[in-house]
C-alpha cells in the first residue's frame, strides 16, 4: 500500500531544495556575473553618470568559444555548476517522490537525496573556485585592469548573478544538512501511529 506522508520538516526541506535549484538556475541563465568599470565611450556619452556597468558575460555560449573569448577556467566552472544543478534537480524530483516512496533498496530516499545534495554542493564549490581562478585571464585583465589576478577582480565588481550563485550554494548545503530532519519526521512514531490506524494520507506539522 502506498502512503502519502507530508510533514512540516519534509515540506520545508523540499521548498529549500527547490529554492536552491531556482537560485542556481537563475544565476546560470543570467550571464551578468561580472561588472567592469564604464568604458571611456560610456563616459563620453554620459551613461556613466547613471552607473551603467560594462558587463562580462558568463553563460553556456562560452563553452564553444576560444580561450581568448572565454577563459578555460570559466568553461570548466560552467560544466561543474551545470552538473551540480542537474544533481540538485534530481533531488527535487526525489523530494516529490518521497511523499509516496520513503525508501529505495532499504535506504531512505531523504538520506540518499542528502548525500546527492552534498555532492552537488561540492560541484558548485569547484565551479565557483574555477570561476574566480579565471579572473587572471587576459580577457578579464582587459576589462578589469592589469591588476586583476585569480581571486582578485581589480577594477571590476561582482554582478547580482554571482550573488545568486552563492545563495544557491548555501541553500544546497543547508538542504543536505536538513535532509536528515526530513527523514526523521516521516519515520516518527506519530506517522507510524496514523499508519496503524489505516490512514493512507498523513499530514503532520
Amino acid at each position: 500500500m502506498c502512503y502519502v506522508i507530508v510533514t512540516g520538516r519534509s515540506l520545508f526541506w523540499t521548498l529549500m531544495s527547490l529554492s536552491a535549484v531556482l537560485a542556481m538556475f537563475s544565476a546560470l541563465m543570467t550571464p551578468r556575473w561580472l561588472a567592469g568599470p564604464p568604458t571611456s565611450e560610456d563616459i563620453e556619452n554620459g551613461t556613466a553618470l547613471h552607473g551603467k556597468p560594462n558587463w562580462e558575460d558568463f553563460n553556456f555560449d562560452g563553452l564553444a568559444t576560444l580561450s581568448s573569448t572565454s577563459p578555460d577556467c570559466w568553461k570548466a566552472a560552467f560544466f561543474f555548476l551545470a552538473l551540480g544543478l542537474a544533481v540538485m534537480t534530481a533531488t527535487v524530483v526525489a523530494a516529490l517522490i518521497g511523499c509516496c516512496v520513503q525508501s529505495i533498496g532499504k535506504k531512505s530516499i531523504f538520506d540518499l537525496a542528502g548525500v546527492a545534495q552534498s555532492i552537488a554542493g561540492i560541484m558548485y564549490l569547484l565551479g565557483m573556485i574555477l570561476y574566480v581562478a579565471g579572473w587572471g585571464s587576459s580577457k578579464i585583465q582587459g576589462l578589469c585592469g592589469d591588476e586583476a589576478v585569480p581571486f582578485y577582480l581589480g577594477n571590476c565588481s561582482l554582478g547580482w548573478a554571482s550573488y545568486l550563485a552563492v545563495l544557491g550554494v548555501l541553500l544546497t548545503f543547508a538542504s543536505a544538512v536538513f535532509s536528515s530532519q526530513a527523514e526523521k519526521s516521516t519515520a516518527s512514531d506519530k506517522v507510524q501511529d496514523q499508519i496503524n490506524e489505516g490512514k493512507t494520507l498523513i499530514c503532520l506539522a
